[in-house]
């Protein structure tokens, strides 16, 4: 195994893949450097001497300037490393031509559960989804009935998806509410579904008809709880029949076209932008070459990286909406006067990560090199095949139900550091070593870090699409099997 990468030829760091000791020598392109001091794994270190406001460069592009002399051989951390970035940016529409990636068409089909509209589902649950917060009692009494007195063995999990909203909320907070609890009604992985109202709150169950719009009133089910003697027995009632509709479901062989998957990383790493976010990336336009759909999301982790998706944008028209994505979500940070650079988190930088540019350069290659189609708005449905980018914020939970509120059936989501939860659909974690794949193993999927390990990433990316196939198929990831599965639902206003 190599002790270092260096990633472009125009980089002045390298990055640490064992740790480095103090006076160890190596050699870089012919030249000879000694480290200065103790460098951990994932951490930069200098391959040149740095002066004073000199541009490090990371990715082939500056992750930030350099605070103090940098000498070749030294640590290149947040004590002598900041980010450039500041302000709003003038854009300019620059179409690139990405490099082609010939992936040949895959006879690999995803067994999967053809749905009424047309739409694929990887997973056939039953779930219960509250107008507002005040019911999360009740509805979780139904769920735990159901569990203990109905065969349900033919589905995949009983669910109630529980949030604090609904009633108290004005304007786009409101609405978001509204549209995200539609996207979770009429997602194709549940086989079934009890939407249960309160009666009083704002979010009605006769106005979040309208928002719903079409459903299938064979498997999409209403009660309100106020206008009923006993919810609960009514609601157990109401899904013991949708636990006998969901008999006739079995999986058929279904075309990978049919897959929408979404991209996310959390707890990233010094590694994220070197195994696992490409493999990822290269998944993606594999995927997209089979005519199927992945969704980038975390606005705020492709400030400083922007430039590039805005430069694969398909058209005139996609590219302002990128645009209007990155200044929105900068405005949105001024609206309540907070910094718009203060990222990465204190778990990033202890892995490596020092500046926002640098995050953003390792977060954006989940993208691949395929062109953006579309920019979708926050819970917004996907309507284009292909890569979208998705208006959510880099947290975890929010972002990941984000992805699946606009129609992801799974979610894949790269880390670094590893954590435990999944969100309301597959949630499958891909680690970026092998040391946390290790130490975690009741938390991590898949292990990315054998790229670190001289496996090359045509045979990653093969053993990948295999166990990809094999989950979306109805093989369990780690959050399934311990029934972490969490609703997170982007609030930004004030709650009366």
């Amino acid at each position: 195994m190599k002790k270092f990468l260096k990633i472009n030829e125009a980089d002045n760091v390298a990055v640490a893949l064992q740790p480095l000791v103090a006076g160890e020598k190596i050699s870089v392109a012919g030249h000879d450097i000694t480290i200065q001091e103790d460098i951990d794994n994932g951490h930069k270190f200098a391959l040149s001497n740095i002066r004073v406001g000199e541009n490090v460069i990371k990715y082939g592009y500056p992750i930030g300037h350099a605070i103090s002399e940098i000498v070749a051989g030294a640590w290149v951390h947040t004590h002598n490393l900041k980010t450039n970035l500041k302000d709003d940016l003038d854009y300019t529409y620059n179409k690139v031509n990405t490099p082609t990636v010939f992936f040949p068409h895959s006879d690999l089909k995803v067994q999967g559960y053809l749905r009424k509209n047309g739409e694929m589902g990887i997973r056939n649950e039953l779930w219960i989804v509250p107008t507002v917060g005040c019911v999360n009692g009740q509805a979780q009494a139904i769920v735990d009935r159901v569990k203990k007195e109905l065969d349900i063995s033919h589905i995949d999990d009983v669910r109630v998806y529980t949030h604090n909203y609904g009633c108290s909320q004005l304007g786009n907070d409101h609405q978001n509410t509204q549209k995200a609890l539609a996207g979770l009604v009429k997602h194709p992985n549940a086989g079934g579904v009890l939407v249960l109202g309160l009666g009083c709150e704002n979010n009605q169950i006769s106005d979040f008809k309208k928002v719903l719009g079409e459903w299938n009133d064979e498997r999409v089910k209403f009660l309100v709880a106020q206008e009923v003697e006993d919810e609960v027995e009514i609601g157990f009632e109401i899904m013991s029949g949708l636990v006998d509709v969901m008999r006739v479901d079995k999986r058929q062989p279904l075309p990978l076209s049919l897959l929408k998957v979404g991209l996310k990383c959390g707890g990233s790493d010094g590694f994220s932008g070197i195994t696992a976010n490409p493999l990822v990336g290269k998944f993606s336009d594999w995927l997209i070459a089979q005519c199927g759909t992945s969704v980038l999301t975390e606005v705020p982790e492709m400030f400083g990286a922007e430039t590039i998706l805005m430069d694969r944008a398909c058209s005139v028209e996609v590219f302002d909406e990128t645009v209007n994505l990155i200044n929105d979500f900068k405005g949105y940070f001024r609206k309540f006067d907070q910094p718009i650079y203060e990222n990465p988190s204190p778990g990033n930088k202890k892995g490596g990560i020092t500046t926002l540019e640098e995050k953003s350069l390792g977060c954006v290659q989940k993208g691949g090199v395929s062109d953006v189609v579309d920019v979708l708005q926050y819970a917004q449905p996907i309507k284009y095949k292909g890569l979208n980018l998705l208006q959510a914020p880099g947290n975890d939970l929010v972002a990941a139900s984000s992805l699946a509120i606009s129609g992801c059936q799974i979610v894949l989501f790269t880390t670094g550091r590893g954590t435990p939860f999944g969100s309301f659909v597959p949630t499958m974690k891909i680690s970026t070593n092998t040391d946390l794949f290790k130490h975690k193993a009741n938390w991590i999927d898949f292990n990315a870090g054998t790229l670190l390990e001289d496996e090359n990433m045509s045979e990653l990316l093969e053993r990948f699409i295999k166990f990809f196939i094999e989950t979306t198929d109805g093989k369990k990831l780690k959050h399934e099997i311990t029934g972490f599965k969490e609703l997170a639902i982007f609030k930004t206003g004030v709650t009366l």
